[in-house]
């Protein structure tokens, strides 16, 4: 099957498909206010390309290669990030909505989350050592042997989590954080 490439070209306001957007491989490129919910982007590659104000909900990213991509102020409601292509796989995210998204057992290492909401995700085995979630909505995020070394949560909230089944050797939090941390031992804390 014949792919095509694009190059340093930016899409504006466009409406994406499996129809209407070429199967390829997409380098420098910019989405901007682009429509791709429930698109079918499977074996696509986007190589340091950045999405602006663009709606990702429920697309299909089954083998996609992200690699240096950037999201700012995007919809990303429900994606399935671990079923994307993990070699090489490199994201930072700002002002997105990201609520229902999984990162079941991905390796995001020193990725940046920036002013998200990120309610009901899902990092259960993810790698997000040395990861900054600054000022990010953790409402009812699940992580279970996730790898928080050396993360800073410090300025998020509404986080919820048991050290016992987490890495958090070095990870930064605040007093603000402590209730959640210490939920699961059904402390008051006044």
């Amino acid at each position: 099957m014949q792919t095509d490439y694009f190059s340093n070209k930016t899409f504006e306001q466009e409406t994406f498909d499996w129809r209407s957007m070429p199967q390829g491989e997409y380098e420098g490129c910019t989405f901007r206010s682009c429509e791709f919910s429930n698109a079918v982007l499977n074996g696509y590659k986007f190589i340091d390309c950045t999405f602006i104000s663009c709606n990702l909900s429920m697309a299909s990213l089954v083998q996609t290669v992200l690699h240096k991509v950037k999201f700012e102020s995007c919809k990303l409601l429900g994606l399935h990030f671990e079923s994307c292509s993990p070699i090489g796989m490199t994201l930072a995210f700002e002002q997105c909505i990201m609520d229902h998204t999984s990162f079941y057992k991905t390796k995001l290492p020193q990725t940046n989350f920036v002013s998200c909401s990120l309610a009901e995700a899902d990092f259960t085995g993810t790698d997000l050592k040395g990861s900054v979630f600054r000022d990010c909505d953790l409402r009812m995020a699940h992580f279970e042997q996730t790898n928080l070394e050396k993360a800073d949560l410090s300025s998020s909230i509404n986080i919820v989590m048991d050290p016992n089944k987490n890495q958090l050797k070095n990870a930064v939090f605040s007093m603000h954080n402590l209730p959640g941390l210490l939920a699961v031992y059904k402390i008051k804390i006044r």
